[in-house]
């Protein structure tokens, strides 16, 4: 009995000793998994093979993973959405922002926006890119931040002619938010392409193509219409 005893307080002692020598596999949240994700992509430009190899490189379990993403795919639009969170965090720090007009509201996130965009810009370029010459090839990824981009954009209440007929007002606003999401794709096309200091010319063109969008809107004068078009041409010519 008594050696059977000892038997089993060894078998316990080695199986504590092999708690201790091997590494335990550590819980792991939403935000840990996007910053391990987008420093594997950083590291190795390239995707994770797989859900499995990612997991056991970080030590977690592959489980884990699926309680908060179906797939690598999922993080990479969460993590467009992240900096549009960021974004309006920011601006919230603001107290003057609630009081701007709708088009310095759209100014302020647009600054603010590519800031976080160049912060990270490394990554933001081989997920648009994933891997070829020609920009804007991972726009799966941004899917997450379309809606809640047009959902700022319909919360900026901009002003439009009263058409007096609730149909057309609908179609109106929705053509202003997709107006306004293929101006936010364009003006990452353009940063993507921009190689001045400080991204100085993604600035110029920000308020630009802003002022000329609002403009337009309110049927004022062309002046800042042209005043984009110059600024285009000219910068065509440079590139080429």
């Amino acid at each position: 009995m008594f050696n059977l005893l000892i038997i089993y307080l060894n078998i316990l002692y080695f199986y504590a000793q092999i708690e201790t020598i091997m590494p335990k596999k550590k819980k792991i949240t939403k935000d840990e998994i996007v910053s391990m994700y987008m420093e594997y992509i950083l590291e190795h430009n390239s995707n994770p093979s797989s859900v499995f190899k990612f997991a056991k490189i970080n030590n977690f379990e592959e489980t884990l993973f699926y309680e908060h993403f179906s797939s690598f795919e999922a993080i990479e639009t969460g993590v467009f959405k992240s900096f549009y969170n960021n974004t309006m965090k920011l601006l919230e720090l603001n107290e003057a922002f609630q009081n701007y007009n709708s088009r310095n509201k759209l100014l302020s996130f647009y600054f603010t926006f590519f800031e976080n965009l160049t912060a990270n810009r490394s990554y933001v370029v081989f997920s648009l890119n994933k891997g070829n010459n020609s920009h804007l090839k991972g726009l799966k990824s941004l899917g997450e931040l379309k809606k809640v981009f047009c959902e700022f954009i319909e919360s900026l209440h901009i002003e439009t002619i009263d058409l007096k007929n609730d149909r057309f007002e609908k179609i109106q606003q929705r053509s202003i938010k997709e107006s306004a999401w293929f101006q936010l794709l364009t003006t990452i096309k353009f940063w993507l392409d921009d190689s001045s200091p400080s991204f100085e010319k993604t600035d110029i063109f920000i308020e630009k193509s802003v002022n000329a969008s609002f403009d337009i809107l309110d049927n004022t004068p062309v002046k800042s219409i042209i005043d984009l078009g110059k600024f285009l041409f000219k910068e065509k010519i440079h590139m080429h």
